[in-house]
């Protein structure tokens, strides 16, 4: 890095990521601010355009924050911070007015919004678009940014890195971020995007895993290049396991939504029929999350299934078409008619929980820095997601993070000039077969050792692995010309290297974490905080 990139832009703000949090934070900067959003691949990639579920507020008569409030602490094990569920809470309904108003069409019931029910709520206060909510509202919001002249949407940029002080032209050394490193995929070029605030709405590290219902993007990269940053991250080890994901040895990452079991859907043993779920809690298929999977990976396990089933069809036919067209018109394509047949379902990895430590206004440790969306720990999930409260907190992080922005606007510096990216001592490689291996290798032992149940031995084996892949990446990474498949496999090693460490700091079992050491849950629920 020894001059002034020319493949440089500077803009206000620099937004990584065109998901709902991405793209919700854009918006509502660019009535004053130029901003730039940068996408890996295409603008439509990330999990927010996957949503089938829908999102959580209280718009019925007869509910209340409290309870909504309430149905959070629960599903999240009472690690949740009270303050981060009560400010989503009460700011839920003002979101989905705001959704309203650009248009996404969401199922409506006479006049008023049509709610569903999902596991872990007391009540119906799910809106939805079908069963392709995520897809209908990434619609609208990458509608609205199109037309937005102080909106500049880069497709096709794999960040690399954050720019901090030790990229300035003259090293400070500061954690002041400025911007970020970005591979331009098509001409294999890295471009420094610099910007007054910096805002990373990268989403999840699902793709850690095996079996995941994230998108092939899902590589933990914000969460990864903020912690190398000097960011401190919190409670990455509440990876939380979607109970029914479709089990097809071609389709491996379709979600069968929750809304499924939300409008009496059962699970049941394969081979004899019988519906387990009120076995393991009185809530039966409408338990939370961590509970249902656990149930499904008890059944496979006990009686050595490859998978079970979520049968929906005692319901009208009509009806499931109705509620489900997205679901049934995949099925019949892969030759299930959920309305006379079955679904087989395994868990399958969906959510991170854990992520950069934020506060209310999406501040990270670092000036300069905001996150919102499914790479942050904002306190509002705890030790497990409850069902449709993620896109809800993309809308409200991405909110409040413009809002700091703007209100403390006069308080942020201009970028001082940085270094240009050094290309002059790489080389391409035809190595290409490394990074797939070591992909492949870095997915399987998180699925064996860091899954639904974990011991202290199969984490202390898993981070032994990491400690040896750590070397070899670097090697790679110092030596070769950066690809998206590099930087996505450095970043995914990062991630299951915080992963695994807060897993073995946490000596209970609560929400997600659940480990056959330490099966008991300690009465002061605390964060597992790992500092760079």
């Amino acid at each position: 890095m020894e001059s002034m990139n020319p493949d440089h832009s500077c803009h206000d703000v620099v937004v990584v990521g065109s998901g709902a949090a991405g793209l919700t934070a854009a918006l509502a900067l660019a009535d004053k601010l130029k901003v730039l959003v940068l996408a890996k691949g295409p603008l439509t990639g990330g999990s927010t355009a996957w949503a089938q579920g829908g999102i959580a507020a209280v718009l019925a008569a007869g509910d209340t924050f409290e309870e909504h409030i309430r149905d959070t602490m629960v599903a999240g094990a009472g690690l949740n911070r009270i303050e981060t569920v009560e400010y989503v809470v009460e700011r839920a309904p003002g979101a989905i007015d705001r959704l309203v108003e650009l248009g996404v069409p969401f199922n409506m019931d006479g006049s008023a919004l049509h709610l569903t029910r999902e596991g872990g709520h007391s009540h119906r206060r799910i809106v939805h678009v079908n069963d392709a909510t995520g897809w209908a509202v990434h619609q609208a919001l990458l509608e609205a940014a199109k037309a937005n002249p102080n909106i500049t949407l880069l497709p096709g940029r794999s960040c690399i890195d954050l720019i901090t002080g030790r990229h300035e032209m003259r090293y400070s050394g500061s954690g002041r971020v400025w911007g970020v490193y970005a591979l331009d995929e098509e001409t294999g070029h890295v471009e420094a995007h610099t910007a007054r605030a910096t805002v990373l709405a990268t989403g999840g590290a699902g793709r850690v895993y095996r079996f995941s219902t994230a998108p092939r993007g899902a590589t933990g990269d914000g969460i990864a290049m903020a912690w190398r940053a000097g960011a401190r991250v919190s409670n990455m080890e509440m990876m939380q396991f979607h109970p029914t994901c479709l089990y097809n040895l071609e389709v491996k990452n379709f979600l069968i939504t929750e809304a499924v079991r939300g409008e009496g859907g059962h699970l049941k043993h394969p081979e004899t029929g019988h519906r387990f779920m009120p076995d393991y809690d009185e809530r039966a298929e409408l338990a939370p999350r961590d509970i249902v999977a656990r149930a499904i990976d008890d059944q496979i396990k006990r009686y050595g299934l490859d998978f079970v089933h979520l049968d929906i069809s005692h319901k009208p036919p009509e009806f499931v078409k109705e509620h489900f067209p997205t679901i049934h018109e995949k099925l019949l394509s892969l030759g299930i008619d959920m309305t006379s047949q079955p679904i087989p379902v395994v868990p399958a990895q969906h959510y991170t929980c854990g992520g950069i430590l934020v506060d209310l206004a999406g501040r990270t440790d670092l000036p300069g820095l905001y996150a919102a969306g499914e790479c942050t720990e904002s306190g509002l999930h705890g030790a497990n997601r409850l069902a449709s409260n993620s896109l809800l907190e993309c809308f409200v992080f991405g909110e409040a993070s413009a809002a700091h922005i703007l209100e403390h606007w006069d308080t942020f510096d201009i970028p001082p000039p940085v270094r240009a990216w050094d290309e002059s001592r790489v080389t391409d490689s035809d190595e290409e077969v490394v990074i797939k291996q070591n992909w492949t290798e870095i997915r399987r032992f998180m699925w064996n050792y860091v899954g639904i149940v974990r011991t202290t031995k199969r984490l202390e084996r898993a981070m032994h692995r990491i400690q040896l892949l750590n070397t070899e990446v670097e090697e790679y990474y110092r030596h070769f010309r950066v690809s998206t498949d590099l930087i996505e496999l450095r970043n995914l090693l990062q991630s299951a290297e915080l992963i695994v460490g807060s897993a073995l700091k946490r000596h209970e079992s609560r929400g997600l974490h659940y480990t056959l050491d330490y099966p008991d849950t300690l009465a002061e629920p605390q964060d597992t905080v790992l500092v760079p």
